[in-house]
């Protein structure tokens, strides 16, 4: 059985859920579990070279995310709270990030060991890296202690990966991923199908873990399928783009698919791409000229582009086809 972790390395949760779930798998028989790490960013707009975290609580508006991070708690009881949590999990006695970094790199790294070596390394490679911000006050966004750690954990090749510019695709269509899937915090714990969010108890991730193994893997979609359903995701969430980039590899393997085709129209209309949009649309409606919605978005595609008179006959025929379109 597989559980996947959704979670952001410069999140404090990160570390303390990771102590709660390798407890949970220490008092679990069963079936093995393969620990995967993925990406989340909580802070996605930290700067790319790092700053000192002691000005950060000082900062109107990073006062205001982190109140609610914890509403009812001013930054500075979070902050407390959190520290006690990470105590309690035998996390110190040092413990706190001294560094705002991003985290860009480092889910590079976590996601490259990964495929380097499987589950275990990429464990030995978060673990250090975790450590290395919360514990022992490093740059994690700098390449030459990601490097360091790398090599500490029995990865040596990473930091010239790093440096070679891999993992960049990977990571970016790994958080959206994400997005599509609904992970909204760090971390989130899926396992066949179900999902946990936020570094719960122990019990509280055994209990998934005995549900996740009663329920059984469910079956998994052709890899097409799954990138074409998380695009869809995306578009609902209002991300365009995020959707085009999932879209990309369809479109080049199986441009000549209506679904795929009509899914990439719609994120192109959704994000003002309009001559794109309509060249599509007007190929789809040739190569079907029944298909209602084809011909509506097509219809409104024309009106966007200031062509009303080009745009009324789609209109008017997508409305005699499914009145609600009228």
């Amino acid at each position: 059985m597989r559980i996947e972790v959704w979670a952001d390395v410069v999140c404090p949760w990160m570390y303390i859920g990771k102590r709660r779930l390798e407890r949970a798998l220490a008092g679990r028989g069963g079936e093995p579990v393969e620990v995967v790490w993925r990406p989340y960013r909580i802070d996605p707009t930290a700067p790319a070279e790092a700053t000192p975290r002691a000005g950060l609580l000082t900062d109107p508006d990073a006062r205001e995310a982190l109140r609610e991070c914890a509403p009812g708690l001013t930054p500075e009881e979070n902050r407390d709270r959190v520290a006690d949590e990470a105590r309690a999990e035998g996390l110190g006695p040092r413990w706190g990030a001294v560094w705002r970094a991003s985290s860009h790199d480092a889910h590079r790294l976590i996601a490259l060991a990964l495929d380097a070596g499987g589950a275990r390394l990429q464990d030995a490679v978060v673990e250090a890296v975790l450590r290395a911000h919360f514990v022992e006050g490093l740059d994690i966004s700098d390449r030459e202690v990601l490097g360091r750690l790398s090599d500490s954990a029995g990865f040596p090749s990473g930091g010239a990966l790093l440096d070679d510019g891999a993992g960049e695709e990977q990571v970016r269509e790994l958080l959206l991923r994400g997005k599509a899937m609904g992970v909204r915090t760090s971390p989130t714990y899926v396992a066949a199908g179900l999902a946990l969010a936020g570094a719960q108890p122990a019990e509280s991730i055994a209990a998934l873990l005995r549900d996740a193994e009663a329920a059984g893997e469910p079956r998994r979609l052709p890899e097409e399928v799954e990138r074409l359903r998380h695009a869809e995701a995306l578009l609902d969430v209002r991300d365009p783009l995020g959707a085009l980039t999932l879209l990309r590899p369809l479109l080049a393997d199986h441009g000549d698919d209506p679904n795929v085709r009509l899914l990439a129209a719609r994120a192109y209309y959704a994000s003002a791409q309009l001559g794109r949009a309509r060249g599509i649309l007007e190929q789809l409606v040739a190569d079907a000229p029944d298909d209602a919605y084809a011909r509506l978005l097509l219809g409104r595609t024309l009106e966007r582009q200031g062509l009303p008179a080009e745009a009324a006959p789609h209109l008017r025929m997508a409305a005699a086809m499914v009145p609600d379109y009228g």
